[in-house]
């Protein structure tokens, strides 16, 4: 039999091929044999022995009973026959994700044992029996060790049992492997099943002491034969995790209890819990995303480095200190611009952070969702949709609502032209600008009167490109998009603003990356006391007003779940978990 990993940590190999052997044996001793002897005592000695048994014949003549030991060359009442069998390897999980299943497809040849009955090759078992008149006698045979590779069996009486099996119950804890979904519970679910497991133990031989010979006496009176009784002992077979074996000395017994009717039994096992294995996200444990951390973090440094020292390099090119004389990385805004940042400016900032948080995790969490914890239906009817679905399409509505208030006032208050390019010379000086960036010499500013001209490009790209893109692919692919205009849908498909909405937002969250190291590295306290306080000195009050900034907009991220969303979204629709 074909033999598994263990239920339990440490435990035996599973199943137990052991009882299953046992067994077979068993049915094999209740098989006649060939040439039945009438009344011989069914006999079954050892498949594979170390030495040969000796066995007693018996005889009688004229009444008086001889015991005489007679050599028996070889003994073989059940035979061990094997055969090569070819055998499908079996196949796990792949070990990279999307791969085969792990190891290879093959075939393994193993050997199969089977145990045949008395008979089946041919010979028969070696009985002496000596008879005069009615007179009969049965030879037994002296219990012999054998190897552990295959279980003893020795019946001395035709009254009691071939073998003793017993049946012990173990409950034992089922093992369990990966989840079957990312973040999961391993699998299957922690439960106990109730096994069975097969005992054997040596049937009951007459004998004198443990290890002699078997005394037998027989005497015959009157034609009639019969044998003197004599105390039993039993020997029990201890089990291991392996193969069974004998044990023909008291000492060496195993501690086995033995109940009233003659069976032994042993106590199950307490199951043990199973160990926990390594946390697992995407498919890679902790360690190995911090060994990918640092590999990738090493490289980003070491291409930083290629990077600085190339542009270093371009500045020592005839002409470029000419350029970049000629160009500073600015040029001069229009005389109707007012410096600083009024206080509209500052709220629509703040809340523009603050809502593309939220529509960043929610949008990354309708991008991932399997099975949504809630779902949302509009009170006027419509299609039901998932909790986390609607929280995005809320924040777009607000984030809309927060740019357009903004475009508008900048264009009322004639801050367009901060953001606005009104001069050719915005390229050369927006190159100029991102070289003195990579040398890290970076231009002198001063963000309170003018933006250098790669900030003025970088704000206009956001504000009049990526919010506008974002903006229309969202709604092509939400529920306000009409389903029945043909034309229009085949002019401007959904899998179009798929392809676009997802790359804007990654372009929005490298924008909020490098535009927050800017912030902190050309003068925190300063650009901090521009965007919060709205003044131009430096001090630490705009530094905790990002501080109390930051914690509301992490408490209200951690908040933004099911639990908390449903009655506010029960206001505007049902909610409802299916």
């Amino acid at each position: 039999m074909r033999k598994g990993l263990p239920r339990s940590p440490g435990g035996p190999a599973w199943p137990d091929v052991a009882g299953a052997v046992l067994g077979e044996a068993a049915a094999a001793v209740a098989s006649p044999v060939s040439a039945p002897i009438e009344p011989v005592a069914s006999l079954i000695e050892p498949v594979e022995m170390k030495q040969e048994a000796p066995l007693a014949s018996t005889s009688s003549t004229g009444g008086a009973s001889v015991t005489e030991p007679v050599e028996v060359t070889k003994v073989q009442p059940a035979v061990l026959t094997s055969s090569t069998v070819d055998v499908p390897l079996r196949r796990g999980l792949p070990r990279v994700a999307g791969g085969d299943p792990w190891p290879a497809s093959g075939v393994a040849a193993v050997v199969a044992s089977l145990i045949e009955p008395v008979g089946a090759t041919g010979e028969e078992p070696l009985v002496s029996v000596g008879s005069t008149g009615d007179a009969s006698t049965s030879s037994l045979a002296e219990p012999v060790e054998v190897t552990s590779e295959a279980p003893q069996v020795s019946v001395g009486s035709t009254s009691a049992p071939a073998a003793a099996f017993d049946t012990v119950t173990e409950e034992v804890t089922l093992r369990q492997g990966l989840p079957r979904t990312v973040g999961g519970d391993p699998w299957p679910t922690a439960a106990t099943i109730v096994v069975e497991r097969a005992v054997a133990v040596q049937p009951l031989i007459p004998t004198s002491s443990v290890g002699e010979a078997p005394l037998v006496s027989t005497s015959s009176t009157g034609g009639a034969s019969t044998a003197e009784s004599v105390e039993p002992v039993i020997e029990p077979i201890e089990m291991t995790s392996t193969q069974p074996e004998v044990s023909t000395s008291a000492a060496q017994q195993a501690p086995v209890s033995t109940s009233s009717n003659g069976a032994s039994s042993a106590a199950p096992a307490a199951p043990a819990k199973p160990a926990r294995g390594p946390i697992v996200v995407r498919g890679r444990t902790l360690g190995n995303w911090a060994k990918l951390a640092v590999l990738w973090g090493g490289a980003a440094i070491l291409a930083a480095a290629i990077i600085v020292l190339a542009a270093r390099g371009v500045t020592t090119l005839p002409g470029v200190p000419e350029f970049l004389k000629r160009y500073p990385g600015e040029y001069h805004l229009p005389e109707f611009v007012d410096p600083g940042f009024p206080w509209w400016a500052r709220w629509s900032h703040f809340l523009n952070f603050f809502l593309m948080v939220l529509i960043i995790r929610s949008g990354l969490l309708v991008r991932q969702q399997q099975k949504p914890d809630a779902f949302f239906t509009p009170k006027k009817g419509g299609k039901k949709i998932s909790i986390y679905l609607w929280l995005h399409t809320s924040l777009d509505l607000l984030w809309l609502a927060n740019g357009v208030a903004f475009v508008v006032m900048l264009f009322v208050s004639g801050h367009w032209a901060r953001v606005v390019p009104t001069s050719w010379e915005v390229f050369p000086n927006a190159a100029s600008a991102a070289l003195q960036y990579l040398t890290l010499e970076w231009p002198v500013e001063d963000g309170w009167v003018n933006y250098n001209s790669l900030q003025q490009l970088m704000y206009f790209t956001v504000i009049f490109i990526a919010a506008p893109l974002a903006a229309i692919t969202g709604v092509r692919m939400s529920e306000w998009w009409p389903k029945d205009a043909e034309k229009l849908n085949k002019a401007y498909p959904a899998p179009l603003a798929r392809a676009i909405h997802f790359p804007v937002m990654l372009f929005f969250v490298l924008f909020i990356l490098v535009h927050v190291f800017l912030v902190f590295t050309t003068g925190a306290l300063k650009n901090l006391n521009h965007m919060f306080v709205g003044t131009p000195e430096p001090s630490w009050f705009g530094f905790w007003m990002l501080v109390i900034g930051l914690v509301v907009t992490a408490a209200v991220t951690w908040a933004a779940r099911p639990l908390v969303l449903a009655p506010i979204a029960g206001v505007f629709g049902k909610v409802s978990e299916r």
